[in-house]
């Protein structure tokens, strides 16, 4: 691997990575969760249209030589709260990739989209994508971590 890591040929086939030496796939516990307020009212809890929250990560990648291609999942989950009302909700996704100075290689966004029924207060989503960087000469794939967090600039986002 290391003779065709310094080789540096474009046309190289990828090697599988079992999950110990891929990035990490992490959502802070501040980024996981999104909460939307009626009104401006930004922290009332009667003022809750409703909440995202990112529940389940999961990833598998590909080393190709000085790149690493990872796809990654998520799952999660929106609740209604007093102000909300059943029907499709959509909210925004941000993915960067960083290595272990916390320098951004790579940015994505993505939209998670649900539908809310009338009969039950809780709508659910997934989404699976694929993200590629570069990865510095003396690094490993493991170094470096993909964040996926809620876009906070939606109104009445709190």
């Amino acid at each position: 691997m290391l003779v065709n890591a310094k080789a540096g040929s474009p046309n190289m086939a990828p090697l599988a990575a079992d999950s110990l030496h891929c990035p990490q796939v992490v959502a802070w516990p501040y980024d996981r969760l999104l909460t939307i307020y009626a009104g401006g009212r930004v922290g009332d809890s009667k003022a809750i249209v409703h909440r995202g929250e990112i529940t389940k990560l999961a990833r598998e990648c590909q080393i190709y030589g000085d790149r690493v291609t990872v796809k990654y999942g998520f799952a999660g989950r929106v609740l209604l709260g007093p102000k909300g009302s059943p029907g499709q909700v959509t909210l925004p996704i941000n993915i960067k990739v960083a290595d272990a100075d916390r320098k951004v290689l790579a940015n994505d966004k993505a939209s998670v989209s649900t539908i809310v029924p009338s009969d039950n207060p809780v709508g659910y989503f997934s989404m699976v994508k694929e993200i590629t960087f570069p990865i510095s000469m003396g690094s490993r794939p493991e170094d470096y971590k993909v964040f996926v967090a809620f876009e906070r600039t939606q109104p009445g986002a709190g």
